[in-house]
């Protein structure tokens, strides 16, 4: 079992590299709007402990089953201890089976990110995202968050940095699927 932690700040870029990376390797894409979209219909915003519920329940019946891997996209506030728990809890979660652990952080300006954040991809998976006013100044919160690691800060294997800026999903996931054999 392979996971990749496909790590970012919003828009970014993580969920439509997800895509192309799971159409190049077989492994299955569980990125974080799965979660939130369903929880934010139902309760009318956003629950914390029902998406984590909710996660949890996937990423255990996924590490059990027979699947190739999963790519997790988690926008990871670098600053905030308990962002760096979760990680430790999915870790827990699949360590069991054998598991290896991979992680790609994705990192661009924020002028680009802006323009990434209305693409119709986006939007069609991303429901919430539609009310582009609203959607653009979480954005813009997002900058009081550290949602880009310091130089030498992550400290497992099997970790890039991409800027994928001025680069194609398509490439941007082929150079993942290259760097760790996927």
């Amino acid at each position: 079992m392979k996971l990749v932690f496909l790590i970012g700040s919003g828009a970014v870029g993580k969920m439509t590299v997800g895509q192309e990376l799971a159409r190049m390797t077989g492994l299955r894409l569980f990125h974080n709007h799965m979660s939130i979209e369903p929880v934010i219909e139902i309760f009318g915003s956003l629950n914390r402990k029902a998406v984590d519920g909710i996660r949890d329940v996937v990423f255990r019946e996924f590490a059990a089953s027979d699947n190739y891997g999963m790519i997790f996209t988690y926008m990871w506030a670098f600053d905030h201890q308990s962002d760096w728990d979760y990680i430790e809890h999915v870790k827990e979660i699949f360590a069991p089976y054998g598991t290896e652990f991979y992680y790609v952080e994705l990192i661009a300006p924020l002028e680009v990110r802006l323009k990434r954040n209305v693409t119709e991809n986006r939007i069609r998976n991303k429901p919430s995202k539609a009310d582009i006013e609203f959607s653009n100044a979480n954005l813009m919160r997002e900058e009081n968050y550290r949602l880009v690691s310091r130089e030498g800060e992550i400290p497992f294997e099997n970790y890039l940095r991409i800027d994928n800026s001025d680069l194609d999903p398509g490439d941007a996931a082929a150079f993942i699927k290259e760097t760790f054999g996927l």
